[in-house]
């Protein structure tokens, strides 16, 4: 849903407020209108904002996407859909996107404001990401996981078993994308920890990308 003119540019001067609703799944949900972008924020978290979502686009301004031979692309934890957002406005790039999203309330803010914006073939399923990595047979070219209850990765996304289900789901040279906080002394030091004694348990050559305030951990760099 493209905003009113008048609402558009004055985003530009201070953010606009567009909706607040609860779900079943995060207390708050709230929507704004800010520098043209749609912004989906919980009280302690951005979980959207179009190609402002920083943390992903400056991890794919690292790569050499016109190398990586990328069809099919799995988002586990879906927000706004900044991922195909940014990968089709900003990186001309066309993919085919399954998202996985467990709050049906984002699914429902999704469609309303961004899906009708983008060209790309889209499915957003409901369901439990974690679930789903195990249950699915599909084989993915980009796996990007992005999944947050407000500010913190639940506990079941952050064992081998999960990242060793992922590699299941990965083409050959297939990539996996995997978003950790790193905005205070303590969210960095964790993401690192989890870096070091998990991640390159299952990706010996991943790489840990600084993407301020975050950080990407990718099991191989393009």
């Amino acid at each position: 849903m493209k905003p009113n003119l008048i609402t558009n540019l004055l985003s530009y001067i201070t953010q606009q407020h567009m909706e607040t609703i609860q779900s079943d799944y995060n207390e708050v949900l709230h929507v704004f209108l800010k520098d043209g972008r749609y912004q989906l924020c919980t009280a302690n978290a951005i979980y959207s904002y179009g190609d402002k979502y920083d943390n992903f686009r400056r991890s794919f301004a690292q790569m050499d996407l016109d190398k990586m031979d990328i069809d099919n692309v799995l988002l586990l934890g879906f927000g706004l859909g900044s991922i195909p957002f940014m990968l089709e406005k900003t990186f001309r790039k066309k993919y085919t996107y399954t998202g996985v999203e467990i709050d049906e309330s984002i699914i429902y803010l999704a469609s309303k404001y961004v899906l009708d914006e983008l060209t790309s073939e889209i499915e957003l399923i409901q369901a439990d990401a974690y679930s789903y990595i195990y249950q699915t047979q599909m084989k993915y070219d980009l796996i990007c996981v992005d999944i947050f209850v407000d500010d913190k990765i639940p506990e079941v996304f952050l064992d081998v078993d999960f990242l060793e289900a992922v590699t299941e789901n990965l083409t050959d040279n297939g990539v996996i994308m995997f978003n950790h906080l790193a905005y205070t002394k303590d969210d960095k030091m964790a993401a690192e920890i989890y870096f070091n004694d998990v991640f390159l348990q299952v990706f010996p050559y991943g790489k840990c990308l600084d993407v301020k305030g975050n950080l990407m951990m990718v099991n191989r760099v393009v």
